[in-house]
């Protein structure tokens, strides 16, 4: 029907089915213009803007209305750069890590981009794939799925290439179908594409293609933060508003409500947002550079909070890339060749094969052994998996004879082997542990001769151990820097690897994660402990060797009971640890279920990359919270002395076109906050910074603005209103821009690194607009002021020095008393 053939279509069959079915992907609907303009106005912000211009242009105040305006117009535009800027981040980074699956075209087997697919393709799949599309099976050896994502049903399912005569409903039901989205959990099959895209039952589940969002850490704690703030907003609010009908009765009640709106305005941090965003996506452009591509903006912030990273030592400590060091055998070439026969290579060409110890073999084989590959035949196969610990082949030689080659790690193959052709198995073991504790990886190989062509656990018994293989995989060049730098950032690095004990701990002290290679716990041991003895072996080892995969979910599980724990994974095994992890990070050439599982793709195996990565996000989180401290300490002061001062007054303290002008002015040095450089000592304990460990010192702050107002309005109270607001207006925005410099860091504002550029510049541009505003017609007119005197300038000047010295002074008494408490 397909007008097929089990050697794939042709490449120019597979274009023009191409045009006619269209791409091999589910477009999710794409954020445009007009969608981020309208979350724009979603905000409450807008709303109690929108509200305080109706009200002006009710009462005839046209001017401030249209100015009220212009501020909503240049938040929503701000607004809208920085969302803008941030879509097309998460698409850039997209493109990144294409999708691949394997198929046959043209007798040949190639890797394609998924989304080429067309129906007539065949696909093959293994142990980790996500499926690419609604598949016929063709072929089958020891294959299970799992069809959760559209069942539900977690137990995985087996598989048939016999048809189904009736007629069937329901999707566990069909037997010979494998579909799109579902992950291959074991054996390899083949099968022939019968839908695409929107084609496949995926495609029309519309509910699963957005998938599932996590909040991370930071996210949640910014809500809690944020709903207290509004709370203590709404309260203190309505409480200024009552009084002041009590106190001044109704004859100015619109001017007095507009005047709330613009306090309540002026006290939120509404640029939190674009902050936020600013940050994030220029953070993740930056790990994108850096080889580490974000799948979610948040999992930023989660990277900078993690304390614990579990990664394996494979190619992320070490280079793997490993060369056959020896080969101990009484008959190394017929050891070699069995070692190869039981690999990749018996069924699939060079170039696609990527593990590492099949191409060691092969570039130790000569052309003579690399000729004899040929002559084999493969008959069944059950892959490696970190549970068995090796791989099983059943091969048919040039003479028609059965052969079972099993190799994998050398402890599981002596257990096999009742016979051996040199020596015993007690003198081999003790072989074997003296080059693991020299760093040696070693893999076994054992045979026998079989009449039947079913694998199972019960023929690989009764083996004749050949021989083994010694390989050597060198250390990183930026491992022990890297191990250093995580110490500096009080990240702790746990090995969790299938390798020996004896590998994996002189893995770890070459690189100086333990001073002793006996600080290595083992798998099998842990899974005996009880649950407080587990717990306690978790956080006091660094190294954990030959540990199964439900062993890592466990360790990753307890770790997290005290920590923020991120993980390193690949293989399909890793996917429970990854899903259950606060941060999951996968590396590009992961098993498809790794990677889907994954907030973080690294384009480049490396470990240094992480703890950069760590180190970004400690800055982005760093720098966020210098913000949150800085906008609520002023805004906090200065909303309180406003709102107390009006209910003293008869007039307006401040008008709220220039409220409004303050919180405008004083935001554009705030969010250059995002480009800052921090301090070594947030970088090592993020912890100590949390918001809900920042109220103290926002409260202190606040108390210290509120305290200079009314210093403030002790020697100008006597003065003419448009006088005293305009001081006021300079008053209030030197203060904050003052406080972002001593806010930046908990030492002595001169004994930490500069600000940056934009930090500098913006602020000084702030100061001068503030100060050379009121002496303009267009500053008078439209903002009400009135040019000061310069002895009145010289008095506010100096009342900013003063409150700067006392902030400082407040700031390093808060930081030494927390220190010491």
């Amino acid at each position: 029907m397909l007008g097929a053939s089990e050697s794939g279509l042709s490449e120019k069959e597979s274009e023009e089915r191409l045009k006619i079915y269209g791409a091999n992907e589910i477009k999710e609907k794409e954020t445009g213009i007009i969608d981020i303009i309208l979350r724009q106005l979603k905000s409450p912000f807008f709303y109690l803007l929108f509200a305080a211009v109706i009200i002006t242009l009710l009462i005839g105040q046209k001017i401030e209305g249209v100015l009220i305006l212009l501020f909503i117009l240049i938040n929503v535009v701000l607004g809208f750069y920085q969302e803008f800027r941030a879509e097309k981040v998460v698409l850039l980074l997209k493109k990144y890590i294409p999708a691949k699956t394997r198929v046959k075209r043209q007798g040949k087997e190639e890797v394609i981009a998924k989304n080429l697919l067309v129906p007539g393709d065949i696909v093959l799949l293994e142990a980790g794939d996500i499926v690419p599309a609604d598949l016929r099976v063709l072929k089958l050896e020891n294959f299970l799925i799992d069809e959760s994502v559209l069942t539900g049903e977690s137990v995985p399912n087996q598989k048939s290439i016999e048809s189904i005569l009736k007629e069937v409903k329901q999707i566990f039901e069909a037997k010979n179908i494998l579909f799109a989205g579902t992950a291959v959990i074991s054996g390899e099959a083949e099968g022939i594409v019968i839908g695409t895209g929107r084609q496949t039952v995926f495609g029309e589940i519309t509910k699963l293609v957005s998938g599932i969002t996590r909040e991370s850490a930071y996210e949640k704690d910014l809500l809690r933060f944020s709903r207290l703030i509004l709370r203590t907003v709404v309260v203190s609010i309505i409480f200024v508003f009552l009084a002041n009908l009590i106190i001044k009765g109704t004859a100015n009640f619109f001017e007095f409500l507009i005047f709330c709106v613009a306090l309540i305005v002026s006290i939120i941090p509404e640029a939190l947002p674009l902050v936020v965003t600013f940050s994030l996506s220029r953070g993740a452009l930056k790990l994108a550079r850096e080889k580490m591509v974000v799948k979610r903006l948040s999992a930023i912030e989660d990277l900078g909070n993690i304390e614990i990273l579990c990664t394996d030592k494979t190619g992320t400590l070490t280079e793997n890339r490993l060369s056959v060091e020896k080969i101990t055998a009484p008959n190394k070439e017929k050891c070699l060749l069995y070692g190869l026969l039981s690999s990749s290579f018996v069924k699939e060409e060079i170039e696609s094969t990527l593990n590492p110890f099949d191409l060691a073999l092969f570039e130790k084989a000569d052309k003579k052994i690399q000729q004899s590959l040929k002559k084999a035949t493969g008959v069944s196969e059950i892959p490696f998996d970190s549970l068995r610990l090796r791989n099983s082949v059943i091969l048919k030689d040039e003479n028609g004879n059965l052969i079972l080659i099993v190799k994998g790690a050398p402890e599981t193959i002596l257990k096999l082997c009742s016979k051996f052709e040199q020596g015993n198995g007690k003198e081999t073991g003790k072989e074997i542990e003296r080059e693991g504790k020299e760093g040696k990886r070693i893999l076994a190989v054992a045979y026998k001769n079989v009449t039947e062509t079913n694998l199972s656990d019960e023929i690989e018994k009764g083996l004749t151990f050949l021989g083994y293989f010694s390989f050597s995989d060198p250390l990183k060049k930026t491992a022990k820097d890297t191990i250093r730098l995580a110490g500096k950032l009080g990240v702790r690095i746990k090995i969790l690897t299938g390798d020996s004990k004896e590998v994996a701990g002189f893995t770890a002290k070459e690189i100086g994660l333990i001073k002793d290679v006996k600080e290595v716990a083992l798998g099998s041991n842990l899974d005996s402990l009880s649950c407080e003895d587990f717990e306690k072996t978790c956080d006091a080892f660094s190294v954990f060797a030959r540990v199964s995969p439900q062993t890592k979910y466990k360790i990753v599980e307890a770790l997290q009971k005290k920590y923020e724990v991120g993980f390193l994974g690949e293989g399909i095994n890793d996917a429970p640890a990854l899903k259950i992890a606060n941060l999951a990070i996968a590396v590009k050439g992961a098993a498809d279920v790794a990677r889907e599982a994954s907030d973080i793709v690294l384009l480049k195996k490396d470990l240094k990359i992480i703890i950069d990565g760590i180190f970004q996000g400690r800055n982005i989180f760093s720098n966020i919270n210098k913000y949150i401290k800085c906008t609520l300490a002023s805004n906090f002061g200065n909303f309180y002395s406003i709102a107390i001062i009006s209910l003293a007054i008869p007039f307006l303290p401040m008008l709220p076109i220039q409220i409004l002008l303050v919180n405008l002015l004083s935001d554009f040095p705030l969010i250059s906050i995002a480009s800052d450089k921090v301090d070594a000592g947030e970088l090592r304990k993020p912890k100590l910074y949390r918001l809900n460990k920042l109220i103290s010192l926002i409260i202190l702050l606040a108390l210290v603005s509120t305290i200079f107002d009314f210093i403030f309005f002790g020697i100008f109270h006597r003065a003419d209103p448009g006088l005293l607001r305009t001081l006021w207006f300079i008053e209030s925005i030197l203060t904050e821009i003052f406080l972002i410099f001593s806010i930046r860091t908990s030492h002595f504002f001169l004994k930490t690194k500069i600000p940056s550029f934009s930090l500098l510049f913006i602020s000084f541009l702030t100061v001068f607009l503030t100060i050379f505003l009121p002496f303009t017609d267009f500053g008078r007119e439209a903002f009400h002021f009135v040019s000061p005197a310069l002895p009145n300038l010289l008095i506010v000047l100096s009342l900013v020095f003063s409150y700067f010295l006392v902030s400082e002074i407040v700031k390093l008494i808060y930081f030494k008393y927390r220190k010491i408490k």
